[in-house]
């Protein structure tokens, strides 16, 4: 399975208004691309995420945690934290790969 970064952007403006977009699942696994414009509306999740920032840089708030990230990126937040980007720039996408049961791996 091969999903290139064009394909998935063409995939997420193929379905205008949308930021993010699933383009694959297998199992408790799932992978998205986001692409928040201007503010990142997200709420705490049910299973662990991860990114791999795209593009752009900001800030990543992580629980109490914020610090800056930038293309190349790895970023870990488990099942039910607070998280979201801030100050991002305008080019900033990333991959979203959700895994695990609910509530996160122990």
């Amino acid at each position: 399975m091969q999903i290139t970064v064009q394909e998935a952007v063409n995939t997420l403006r193929a379905h205008e208004g949308k930021t993010f977009i699933e383009l694959f699942r297998h199992g408790s696994m799932s992978a998205e691309i986001y692409r928040p414009l201007e503010h990142d509306p997200q709420q705490p999740h049910e299973q662990d995420e991860i990114y791999v920032v795209i593009s752009g840089t900001g800030i990543f708030q992580n629980g109490e945690d914020r610090y800056p990230f930038q293309a190349g990126d790895f970023l870990f937040v488990p099942a039910g934290r607070e998280h979201r980007f801030l100050e991002f720039s305008g080019d900033f996408m990333t991959w979203v790969i959700f895994y695990g049961p609910s509530g996160g791996e122990r």
